[in-house]
């Protein structure tokens, strides 16, 4: 096999695994709130917890351009195996949100060393069909993410431990992958010095603040999503209330909604490298702006409805993710692609800590017919950002001209 895509291949499997982490006590939170006495925000904070200590390990990073200086490999493999102790802590000593908080905020931070070095990582090994191979990569994290949702009915659905131990050994086994098997590419730009100064470099390049816009109207609405897909359908189903629309079906739609965005990744990927990465991320931005506004509609109704519009938007609302990033290893300085992919990440997911705890706000003032609506702002500006990168000249280096 080739080289580049057995390391494609093995990075890919070491952050599936790893990034179970994410929504491991997300997955629970239904049985945590029971046994914990959970308020909403309580229940948003198992999330918001983790999305607020990837932007502090994201910008620390970032600020110290631990990314560019730093082995990846390493780093994804020392990250991932902080996580893993971390999630498992919280199985083995909390007995309350108070202790499990603190313990998923040090979750974040370890995995902003697992996402934006891997995605440095293939850009040292693929030049042509670099928007497929991160578009693989950013599949097989939304698939690892979602995969505690499955996780729970298969290991029961009346106890959260068994969740949390899963993912924990999963992650370590990430992080083996990554330590032993994972090799620099012949195009990985060598170890560069610390340098303060390429932030505000970053920061003051026109095109590459085009795509992190784009990225930034697409995080919007992300992880909200991802977050509260699961209590949308459990809500729906129960309120339908029809022969077999059971919390164990919620749970395993939920999974299928966030791992469709695995098959989306990829298939944008491929796209955006024949047909332009503007384009494909505009789409897709416009397809899930869509269904953001047409889920409540569906709310309470035909389960068959509802869960083929949660596939499709699970697909289309992760698809154009790995293109951003695509744009920003073509548009930023080579020797500091890591730090400005960690500086995307960080300002990317400070933004859905917003989404994360104003959704259920929304939903209490509004119900579940118009909680995800407000959403749809994001892919609105998300798509006019993009477009405004396409008109720029520097948008002929983005996948070899192909806009």
């Amino acid at each position: 096999m080739d080289a580049r895509f057995r390391q494609l291949g093995l990075l890919a499997l070491a952050e599936l695994l790893a990034m179970g982490l994410w929504f491991s006590a997300s997955a629970v939170a239904p049985v945590l709130r029971e046994a914990w006495g959970l308020t909403d925000a309580g229940e948003a904070w198992l999330t918001m917890s983790v999305q607020l200590g990837f932007v502090t390990g994201a910008v620390l990073s970032a600020f110290l351009t631990l990314a560019d200086v730093w082995s990846p490999r390493w780093l994804i493999a020392g990250s991932a195996a902080l996580g893993a102790l971390a999630t498992a802590a919280i199985a083995a000593f909390s007995s309350g949100a108070a202790s499990a908080i603190p313990l998923r905020f040090l979750t974040g931070v370890a995995l902003a060393g697992v996402y934006p070095p891997g995605m440095k990582v293939l850009a040292g090994w693929f030049r042509e069909g670099r928007g497929a191979a991160i578009g693989v990569l950013i599949g097989a994290l939304a698939i690892g993410s979602g995969a505690p949702h499955l996780l729970r009915p298969l290991g029961g659905l009346g106890d959260w431990r068994p969740v949390l131990y899963l993912a924990s050994g999963l992650a370590a086994a990430g992080a083996l992958i990554a330590g032993l098997a994972i090799r620099p590419g012949p195009f990985q730009a060598p170890a560069a010095p610390f340098d303060p100064s390429a932030v505000r470099r970053i920061l003051a390049d026109r095109a590459t603040m085009l795509a992190n816009g784009g990225y930034f109207g697409h995080m919007w609405e992300l992880y909200a999503v991802w977050t509260w897909i699961p209590a949308f359908l459990a809500a729906s189903f129960a309120r339908d209330a029809s022969p077999g629309t059971t919390a164990a079906l919620a749970s395993v739609l939920a999974f299928a909604t966030i791992a469709a965005g695995g098959a989306g990744a990829w298939l944008a990927g491929v796209l955006a490298d024949r047909v332009g990465r503007t384009t494909v991320t505009s789409a897709s931005m416009v397809v899930s702006g869509a269904a953001c506004l047409v889920a409540g509609l569906l709310f309470g109704g035909s389960p068959w409805l509802l869960g083929t519009l949660c596939l499709v938007w699970g697909f289309a609302v992760v698809a154009d993710s790995a293109q951003f990033s695509a744009c920003v290893t073509e548009l930023a300085e080579p020797e500091y692609v890591g730090t400005a992919l960690t500086l995307q990440t960080a300002f990317g997911f400070l933004l859905t800590i917003a989404t994360i705890r104003l959704l259920p706000v929304w939903e209490a003032a509004w119900g579940w017919s118009w909680a995800f609506a407000p959403l749809a702002i994001g892919p609105a500006l998300g798509t006019w950002s993009m477009l405004a990168l396409r008109r720029r000249p520097e948008a002929n280096r983005i996948a070899g001209g192909r806009r």
